[in-house]
């Protein structure tokens, strides 16, 4: 397997010099298994397991290998196992904090080049949980691609388009079927060799069924959507970076029931680019946008150019960052404080 054709390019390249000529060579990461990883490489699959000094010096789960990564790695002299020693610098990747109470990052993938975000057109169509998946995905460093699967069942196609667009102005939208469409023509603009496309959605929104029409065959298990409320029972129970048959690479993840937010300003921003520039416009550099005559917002509220639903989901999601933020530096200065405290008591 040439490396070239699993996304290796000069990034890597560059990075990996400072491993040359001491027995690394590099692999990729293409699942994850209870803290053990199978690898891509030049010379085959392997099964990898993160070295203790790794392990040891890692501050956090977001330092070790994360589906799609680039490793360093050696091999075992009865080649059966490598030894992970570093993840090569990220170009991009797709985080959330961890589920439940814990506050930390999860990589859900790394080094993508396109994040394709599939929503069903369905019942579940929800135009809030898109606007969730748009600051996710615009911190992540990949191009989004809005996907809206299912165009099959759905009576107001044009009418759903225009939805998502508005709130999603410079993000390419394609509406398919991909229970119908066998040929999914317009993923192949974004799916081609070399290049790593991830699938992100919540459950029963396609994703493994989009999967199975790129693979031409059935490896990803399909369920029907629960009736009612056209949600899915997370089928892909797994993050795995799979090959297509014309080269390009496809990241298929399970859907997920919490999508909460990591550290992304600048995502939200981006994704709120239009409210941003409102803000702009206030007079008063301090405005609280609630009822100052000067207040662009309040005006693009009142005229109808401001959705007040988009509005309310653009404040909800920065407190729920700035809540994240000031826990993550409490953590941060009682780390330093025990740090001080320790070498204190040493000496």
């Amino acid at each position: 397997m040439q490396l070239e054709q699993i996304g290796w390019n000069d990034h890597f390249s560059e990075h990996f010099k400072t491993y040359a000529g001491k027995n690394y060579i590099v692999g990729r990461v293409y699942e994850e298994n209870r803290r053990s990883f199978w690898l891509y490489t030049a010379n085959g699959e392997i099964k990898g397991d993160v070295s203790g000094r790794m392990a040891y010096h890692s501050e956090s789960r977001a330092e070790l290998p994360a589906v799609g990564d680039w490793v360093v790695i050696s091999i075992l002299a009865d080649n059966s196992k490598a030894i992970i020693h570093a993840v090569l610098p990220r170009l991009s990747k797709f985080s959330r904090k961890l589920a439940g109470s814990a506050t930390e990052e999860q990589v859900v993938a790394a080094n993508i080049d396109t994040v394709m975000l599939v929503s069903g057109l369905d019942n579940d169509f929800n135009l809030r949980r898109i606007e969730r998946y748009l600051v996710m995905v615009s911190a992540s460093g990949a191009e989004p691609v809005l996907i809206l699967n299912k165009a099959d069942v759905c009576q107001d196609l044009e009418s759903k388009i225009a939805e998502v667009r508005a709130i999603a102005p410079n993000v390419p939208i394609v509406a398919l079927s991909a229970k119908h469409d066998a040929e999914l023509t317009a993923i192949y603009n974004y799916a081609r060799p070399g290049k790593t496309v991830a699938l992100i959605g919540s459950s029963g929104v396609g994703k493994s069924t989009i999967t199975n029409h790129l693979l031409g065959g059935e490896r990803q298990k399909v369920q029907e959507v629960r009736e009612g409320d056209n949600r899915g029972q997370h089928t892909t129970t797994k993050r795995e970076l799979i090959v297509l048959p014309n080269g390009a690479l496809i990241i298929d993840t399970p859907g997920m029931r919490e999508l909460q937010l990591w550290i992304s300003d600048e995502g939200l921003e981006n994704s709120f680019e239009d409210i941003e520039l409102l803000i702009a416009q206030c007079f008063y550099r301090n405005c609280d946008h609630n009822n100052t005559e000067a207040c662009a917002i309040q005006h693009a509220l009142s005229n109808g150019t401001l959705d007040p639903a988009r509005w309310n989901s653009r404040n909800k999601l920065k407190t729920e960052l700035t809540d994240l933020s000031t826990i993550l530096e409490k953590k941060k200065q009682t780390k330093k404080a025990t740090m001080r405290f320790n070498k204190s008591h040493k000496r």
